[in-house]
């Protein structure tokens, strides 16, 4: 091997990423006027960050600007609006806010952040956070003290509850205080746990719907992570890959699906969608499986009942291989979709069903391909997979505020080719 063959190999080859997945739940008090005193939900959560782009939990971004200590982000977070789950639905879940971030870091642990966040009809706020980050041995801590400045417009919306009572709340200042955590069991395996206390300003606390001042809100779950007793990330194998597929909608669910039992859309609505994976490891517990974060795009056709919409998804997937009698994959992915116009096959099911449709929830896919050359013998295939895959959304059977607390979703059926890049 000559000299600019090896600098090429070594270029080529990928480390492995800070990453991670995990299923929490959350139980919260409600702060309004209601016999119900607390509301859980639970929270699929990915964890990823490299030098341009992030994901934390329920909140994720891109790094705009990094320079010594400053840090600037524009940010995307999901905020719980804590309402009984009978009245979920109709109140359409928790919310996705965006905005900016600027992070100062006081040093490796300690950070200080100011935000301005809008929801999604413009109204504002602002944020300012002490925390920190800090690892003790299998211990990994986030304590952290915020205030938040919330407008007129904010604080009458989410806190008089009755949209048409015409009560108007002033600005005011909220504070919260906690800590979330992890602990390494391990492997990659982690308990995860955490709890804050938060209190309302005299504005939002005076609304004829609020009854306590004081919240308070706790985390328990489970996650697999990026092995923290390993000080260095070792090479990986799996390369980069393109999946380009197209699918048809199904009324079927996925059981009926894996059961060779699917009906035909009568419709005929389909898609066509274009996934790339960043590798991030190659073994889970020292076992052969080949992860990814794996962001999407789907187009979705218009047809009679239907116009075009366009389907956003970031999900982890995960690859277990097998090499006999030709080599085969099966693969996983769980992650966040976000569609701008909810597909027909989607929306008629909670017409059925009554419920106010979600624009975000669950994304689950799952897979079966051949590698082409070995399937025909032929080298310059090997880095081409031909396979099935069920494009999947849903909200978790009701159990999950962020997807607006319904029952039900979206199958299709898709053929898909990948090229490893």
């Amino acid at each position: 091997m000559d000299k600019e063959e090896d600098i090429s190999l070594k270029a080529s080859i990928e480390k492995e990423k800070e990453w991670g997945i995990a299923a929490v739940i959350r139980t919260a008090s409600i702060p309004y006027v209601t016999d119900t005193e607390t509301v859980s939900t639970f929270i699929p959560m990915m964890f990823f960050e490299n030098e341009y782009v992030f994901i934390d939990g329920m909140e994720g971004g891109l790094y705009l600007y990094q320079e010594s200590d400053w840090q600037l982000s524009a940010l995307m977070r999901l905020r719980y609006f804590d309402l009984p789950k009978e009245d979920q639905n109709k109140a359409g879940g928790d919310v996705v806010d965006t905005g900016f971030r600027a992070r100062y870091n006081f040093d490796r642990e300690w950070f200080i952040d100011s935000e301005l966040m809008v929801d999604p009809d413009f109204r504002a706020y602002m944020n300012v956070k002490l925390g920190a980050e800090i690892e003790s041995g299998d211990w990994w801590f986030n304590p952290s003290i915020e205030s938040r400045w919330k407008g007129s417009e904010f604080n009458s919306y989410y806190y008089s509850r009755n949209l048409d009572s015409g009560e108007e709340l002033g600005a005011g200042v909220d504070v919260k205080a906690g800590i979330m955590s992890r602990y390494h069991v391990t492997s990659n395996l982690y308990l995860l746990g955490g709890s804050y206390l938060s209190r309302l300003d005299d504005n939002a606390y005076s609304s004829q719907y609020i009854d306590s001042r004081w919240q308070f809100e706790y985390f328990l779950g489970v996650g697999f992570f990026t092995d923290s007793s390993t000080s260095t990330r070792k090479d990986i194998s799996n390369k980069p890959y393109l999946r380009i597929a197209h699918g048809w909608a199904t009324p079927s669910n996925i059981g009926d699906i894996i059961n060779l039992d699917s009906e035909k859309d009568p419709y005929n609505n389909q898609m066509t969608s274009v996934f790339y994976g960043l590798p991030l490891t190659n073994e889970l517990f020292s076992l052969p499986v080949d992860l990814y974060l794996t962001p999407g795009y789907v187009q979705h056709w218009k047809s009679d009942v239907q116009n075009l919409s366009s389907e956003f998804v970031v999900a982890i997937k995960a690859y277990v291989t097998i090499p006999w009698p030709t080599k085969w994959r099966f693969g996983v992915a769980e992650g966040l979709s976000y569609i701008n116009n909810v597909a027909y096959i989607e929306q008629s099911e909670m017409d059925r069903k009554g419920y106010r449709e979600s624009k975000l929830l669950n994304y689950l896919d799952f897979s079966f391909d051949v590698n082409l050359g070995d399937l025909f013998n032929h080298r310059e295939l090997d880095g081409v997979w031909l396979g099935y895959s069920i494009h999947h959304r849903s909200a978790i059977f009701e159990n999950s505020s962020q997807y607006g607390r319904i029952k039900g979703g979206s199958n299709y059926n898709s053929i898909y080719v990948q090229f490893d890049i």
